[in-house]
């Protein structure tokens, strides 16, 4: 009599204790429900839902009405394509789940890799690079540096054939007075259709007389080494060219046309090196704390 009586209490309170588990899952549901509606859903695909408050972020502070606009309807139509896309894959083919899921928690850490690099490098890069350092890297990687275009230093001034005082352009052009100087680049200022001023630097010759009849001999290198001086037209314009130096495809390029080039390289060369940095300096600190192991297979 005494072990029914213990059997039956033992029956009721597993039986209370599952209609509390119930109605606790109950509730659950329920409130999953109510945040559910609470939540205000802008697109749907099939049964998925694109809610309002997963927008945050995508338009940037001070943004106008109609730009927000704008970003919010290409973001929900790229939302509603993907999702269509998706949908359609998985009723298609077979898709294994796990090698998607770890493809994604890669791309995961790849993001958040990428974006610590950014800050670790943008508070450690020197991005001062000194003369010797650039000269020292042309000097080493010299056979890095051969031209693919023939290019210039000088003088090319492109003008309309009413403008004024044309017959005036080509004194001024060899004139080494500053006044004269000064004032070829005030007339090329207010009249010319393009015009390259001599400087240090060099130009791609093809660059500087595009749209132009010089761009139309068939023997660039032959023009170049005959032709220090050179006046042409067309039907609207005048042409003058002062060649003041040259080199030819295939040739070394003067440090001065690489030097930014160069710059670049040893820069990129910083950001790799403080990338590494930062990649051992993080795995010897979690070394010394212990916080990672590897365990045997």
């Amino acid at each position: 009599m005494k072990l029914q009586t213990t059997y039956r209490s033992l029956i009721f309170f597993t039986a209370l204790i599952l209609l509390l588990q119930s109605c606790d899952l109950i509730k659950r549901k329920k409130d999953e429900v109510s945040n559910s509606n609470k939540r205000k859903a802008i697109a749907r695909v099939t049964n998925t839902l694109l809610y309002e408050d997963e927008l945050k972020g995508i338009v940037p502070e001070k943004t106008t009405k109609d730009d927000s606009a704008a970003r919010i309807n290409a973001y929900v139509n790229s939302w509603v394509r993907k999702q269509l896309l998706m949908q359609e894959a998985l009723k298609t083919i077979s898709i294994d789940e796990a090698e998607v899921e770890r493809k994604v928690l890669d791309y995961r850490y790849s993001l958040i890799g990428y974006e610590f690099q950014n800050y670790y490098i943008q508070q450690h890069l020197n991005d001062s690079v000194s003369d010797v350092e650039i000269g020292a890297y042309y000097q080493q990687h010299l056979d890095n540096f051969i031209l693919k275009q023939n290019i210039i230093r000088g003088t090319y001034i492109k003008v309309a054939k009413d403008a004024p005082r044309t017959k005036r352009i080509k004194d001024l052009m060899f004139s080494a007075k500053e006044k004269e100087k000064h004032e070829l680049k005030s007339y090329c200022l207010s009249f010319s259709a393009a015009y390259h001023i001599a400087d240090s630097s060099w130009i791609e010759f093809d660059k500087l007389t595009v749209n132009s009849p010089l761009a139309d001999f068939p023997n660039k290198i032959q023009f170049l080494k005959t032709y220090p001086y050179y006046e042409t037209s067309d039907q609207g314009f005048l042409y003058f060219l002062k060649v003041d130096g040259y080199k030819i495809s295939d040739n070394i390029s003067p440090l001065e046309f690489v030097r930014q080039d160069i710059k670049n390289i040893i820069l990129n060369k910083r950001k790799v090196e403080l990338a590494k940095k930062l990649e051992d300096e993080v795995y010897e600190n979690a070394a010394k704390r212990k916080d990672f192991e590897v365990f045997g297979k």
